[in-house]
């Protein structure tokens, strides 16, 4: 029984991590899931109210930051609510149009088309698919940091 827990951990582990990057996939939702698989497997006993109260904290934050990052680089650049709106459905949209690229590309597309529509100039809106991009990296990392530290965290809190 430990060991499958262990396996199906690992699996959502590598599930979160990869939610980093792909927004289809559940990200820091994935991990949290993995203590409770680790809770009701193995048990619960390692846990305590400061791991439980760290660890949601962490995944309120990536869900807060995972939105406000995005937003506030495109408005950095002089986007408006159409380049946040574009850009994220060019993240929805863009791996699977075209795989791989299409998650540099579709951010960028997305913000420089929402732009477009509501009348901003070509160059301006350029400049907020820009934004987009650097918005969507600075999430990148503030997202692979702090879900690699829930995993840190669990791992230190069992061992």
């Amino acid at each position: 029984m430990v060991i499958a827990a262990w396996i199906i951990i690992v699996v959502l582990f590598l599930v979160g991590m990869a939610g980093a990057v792909y927004p289809v996939l559940p990200g820091a939702l994935a991990i949290y899931a993995a203590f409770f698989v680790y809770g009701f497997m193995v048990g619960f006993e390692p846990f305590g109210v400061w791991f439980w109260l760290i660890q949601t904290t962490i995944v309120a934050v990536l869900i807060v930051a995972d939105y406000a990052v995005s937003a506030v680089g495109a408005k950095k650049f002089g986007g408006t609510r159409a380049s946040v709106i574009g850009s994220t459905i060019g993240l929805l949209i863009g791996p699977f149009v075209i795989p791989v690229a299409g998650l540099l590309i579709g951010p960028f597309i997305g913000a420089v088309v929402g732009e477009l529509i509501v009348g901003t100039e070509f160059r301006q809106a350029v400049r907020a698919g820009i934004g987009a991009l650097v918005g969507f990296f600075s999430g990148l990392v503030v997202k692979l940091v702090l879900q690699l530290l829930m995993i840190v965290l669990f791992i230190i809190w069992v061992v």
